[in-house]
């Protein structure tokens, strides 16, 4: 092993020898290894500003400038982590009945704009629509629990009832009709979770609850811990219900 200490700036190339520590530009090296190395430490101070394949496939204007040309229809990627947010309105056909088809469609209307703008100001993206419901994908946990409260807030004036769930892991990715998509365990996690919500809440797996960042978003929500089997899942799954 090599041990670096550095306070900054460009790293020579060096040879340490067996002896074990030399200096160099005014940095120490320390070589446990018992014979000589050749070093050569880069500077990465770049990769702070880089972006992943999940967080670049989860941004909104990548997928609508580029979504089709990223994977060939047929191929196949996995993402290590991908935040999925799944909403669906709570009532929708009750609401078609009682103000009827032309009012009912333009509040559905509105809640989709709403929902995408709010998906979009937290650095995600739509996947995708399925009747009154929504799939986002988010490159970073934190900003899918904050875009879901965001999405309660919003609604809070409307005549509208959210239900929200919030699940991150791995994912398979794919072109389909001509957009990226997922699928896979994290996207049924996802979606059986939103079906947890009793509406006006947000449900997050205990995957997105326990991430540090999330963890001091909701330090001073009011929430509660449950656990209840899922259809297709063997085992209890825990989750937190934000109220």
């Amino acid at each position: 092993a090599v041990e670096v200490e550095h306070a900054g700036g460009r790293f020579p190339g060096a040879r340490i020898g067996p002896s074990g520590v030399e200096s160099v530009g005014g940095d120490a090296f320390v070589n446990a290894a018992g014979f000589e190395l050749a070093v050569l430490v880069e500077d990465r101070t770049w990769a702070r500003d880089a972006l992943t394949a999940p967080e670049v496939i989860s941004l909104q204007a990548f997928r609508d400038l580029f979504a089709a040309a990223t994977l060939r229809p047929g191929d196949e990627a996995g993402v290590s982590q991908v935040a999925l947010l799944f909403t669906d309105l709570q009532g929708s056909t009750a609401l078609y009945e009682r103000v009827g088809d032309a009012a009912a469609y333009n509040m559905v209307r509105d809640h989709f704009a709403l929902l995408a703008s709010i998906v979009r100001d937290h650095d995600g993206a739509v996947v995708k629509t399925i009747g009154d419901a929504v799939m986002a994908s988010f490159g970073d946990p934190a900003h899918a629990v904050k875009a879901a409260l965001a999405m309660q807030a919003g609604l809070a004036d409307h005549d509208l009832v959210l239900k929200l769930g919030v699940h991150m892991g791995p994912s398979v990715v794919v072109t389909l009709n001509d957009r990226l998509d997922y699928f896979g365990s994290t996207v049924n996690m996802a979606a059986r979770l939103q079906g947890q919500s009793a509406g006006g809440d947000v449900v997050l797996s205990r995957a997105v609850a326990d991430d540090p960042a999330v963890q001091q978003i909701i330090a001073g929500l009011p929430k509660t811990e449950e656990e209840v089997v899922l259809r297709g899942f063997d085992r209890p799954v825990g989750f937190v219900r934000l109220t």
